[in-house]
C-alpha cells in the first residue's frame, strides 16, 4: 500500500484516480488547486500526480517549488503533448508525464512501475568511469561532488553506467528503467539526456553518448 497525492483541478479525473488507485490498496488523497496542499505534510507521500495546467499555481511550479522537499516520484498529467511542455515538467524535476485522455489500466502500470522503483533492494556501490554510484541512497558523484539529479535521471544514468559500452535506443530506456512499454512517450527519456549532460557537464564530465540513428550509450 502506498500514500499517494493527486492533484488536479478537474473532480471527474480526480475521482477516475482515487477509484482506480484505492482499488489497487492505496491510500489516495485528493487536492483540486495546488494551493490547497498543505506542504508540512509532503513527506508522507509515497507518490504524488500533478496535473499541469491548474488555476492559481501550476503543476510545474508547485513541482519545481516542493522538490526540494519530497523525495517521491512525481508525474505530471498533461493534455499538451509539445516537447516544450515535457521538457519544462521534467527539469522542474518531474519523474514522468502521463498524457490525458488516459485509461485506469495506464495510470495503475505506470504508478505501480515508479512505486517498484521505489521498493527496490540496493545495498551496494560501484565505481563506473570516474562517477560513483551509491546504488542504496540512488545518488551519483564525482570527486566527491554529488550529481543532483532526479530519482528518474539517477535511474537513466545507472542502468547506463552499469550496461557502459551497450547501445540502447530510447525505447529500451524507457521500457527498462520505468518498466512500462509505451512507445508515445519515449520523448521523455530524451529531455531527462538533456538534464542529465547538463549536470554532469557542471562537474566537467560528459558521460553519455548518442550513437546517431539508435540511441544512447555510457562512454
Amino acid at each position: 500500500m502506498a500514500r499517494i497525492l493527486a492533484v488536479d483541478d478537474e473532480p471527474a479525473i480526480l475521482t477516475l484516480i482515487r477509484r482506480a488507485l484505492e482499488k489497487e490498496g492505496h491510500r489516495v488523497t485528493v487536492c483540486q488547486n495546488a494551493d490547497e496542499v498543505k506542504e508540512e505534510y509532503l513527506n508522507q507521500y509515497d507518490l504524488i500526480i500533478l496535473d499541469v495546467m491548474m488555476p492559481g499555481t501550476d503543476g510545474i511550479t508547485f513541482c519545481r517549488n516542493i522538490r526540494s522537499k519530497v523525495d517521491c516520484p512525481i508525474l505530471f498529467l498533461t493534455a499538451r503533448t509539445d516537447e516544450t511542455s515535457i521538457m519544462y515538467g521534467l527539469g522542474s524535476g518531474g519523474d514522468d508525464y502521463i498524457t490525458k485522455p488516459f485509461g485506469i489500466g495506464e495510470l495503475r502500470a505506470r504508478v505501480q512501475a515508479h512505486l517498484r522503483r521505489e521498493n527496490r533492494e540496493k545495498k551496494h556501490a560501484v565505481m563506473i568511469a570516474g562517477v560513483r554510484f551509491d546504488l542504496a541512497g540512488k545518488q551519483a558523484e564525482t570527486d566527491g561532488m554529488r550529481i543532483p539529479l532526479t530519482k528518474s535521471e539517477y535511474e537513466i544514468s545507472e542502468f547506463l553506467a552499469v550496461n557502459h559500452g551497450h547501445v540502447f535506443s530510447k525505447e529500451q530506456i524507457f521500457e527498462r528503467v520505468f518498466g512500462y512499454d509505451r512507445e508515445s512517450d519515449v520523448s521523455a527519456i530524451t529531455e531527462h539526456v538533456k538534464n542529465i549532460r547538463a549536470k554532469f557537464s557542471k562537474a566537467g564530465i560528459e558521460p553519455i553518448e548518442t550513437v546517431w540513428g539508435i540511441g544512447y550509450k555510457w562512454k
